[in-house]
């Protein structure tokens, strides 16, 4: 997979298929692969891209500590590799609050936006467990979060039923750099579209799963009510990646808005 100079940042990107140009953001847990059960049939439809942010693969610092930082490198990653203004965008958790306020400060720059299990900021007691992420990443490595982390993102049943896929999460998520990892952990504490979210004016899908641990099913719900004409699926049992743990339904849902005639 190729690397790209931004700036000061290497990012590292992945593109496959042909067709109206898709960006993919991965969650915070996980790195570009977190969309592999799904790429095939998306880049069969659609030109794709993969974005690692930066700690994950081969992407690198400095980023300061703000969601917008992030989203001002995915705008420029995507203008670096000169994607058109129909380039449609899919955020799943951390990659959804990046897509947001991306779409907040750079929407003329994307068409569609889909906004995965993820939210306009954190409550306050939600910061706590954020807050030992990082601490903990940054003091004792990557390996003492993997199992807060694959808790965080699939329901119970799921992980004892899917020790394979438990097994590769961890696998990619143990070479995440430490202090990256809580650098993007803290950002989300800082963030707060609540405000701004009238201020997105592309098409929107809001899509959440359920069983969600992580960004809570009303995280949601507070984006579909900020974002004028957005459309929200709730997807019943499904966690924080419902790419993994549920691609049918995933593709089912994403694809169909993605070929819909509404646009900007």
């Amino acid at each position: 997979m190729p690397n790209l100079m931004v700036g000061k940042n290497q990012v590292h990107y992945e593109q496959v298929g042909e067709g109206q140009d898709l960006v993919l953001l991965p969650t915070l847990l996980a790195e570009m692969t977190v969309y592999d059960e799904v790429i095939d049939e998306l880049s069969s439809q659609f030109s794709v891209t993969r974005i690692n942010f930066p700690g994950f693969g081969s992407s690198t610092g400095p980023i300061d500590q703000t969601i917008e930082s992030y989203a001002d490198l995915i705008a420029a990653t995507m203008k670096t590799l000169s994607l058109p203004a129909e380039t449609n965008l899919i955020g799943n958790g951390f990659g959804g609050f990046v897509a947001g306020t991306l779409a907040i400060h750079h929407g003329d720059i994307i068409n569609k936006l889909v906004l995965v299990d993820t939210g306009p900021g954190f409550p306050e007691a939600a910061k706590e467990p954020l807050r030992i992420l990082a601490k903990k990443a940054k003091g004792e490595g990557m390996i003492s979060v993997l199992d807060a982390a694959i808790k965080r993102m699939f329901p119970e049943d799921f992980i004892a039923l899917n020790p394979s896929i438990v097994e590769r999460r961890r696998s990619y998520l143990v070479e995440a750099d430490p202090d990256l990892f809580a650098n993007a952990a803290l950002s989300l504490n800082s963030l707060d579209n609540r405000p701004k979210l009238s201020q997105i004016n592309n098409p929107t899908l809001i899509l959440v799963g359920l069983a969600d641990a992580t960004t809570p099913p009303a995280l949601s719900y507070e984006l579909h009510a900020g974002i004028s004409g957005s459309d929200l699926k709730e997807l019943p049992g499904v966690g924080h990646c419902p790419q993994l743990q549920n691609p049918s339904a995933f593709l089912e849902t994403v694809i169909p808005f993605l070929c819909s005639k509404a646009k900007i």
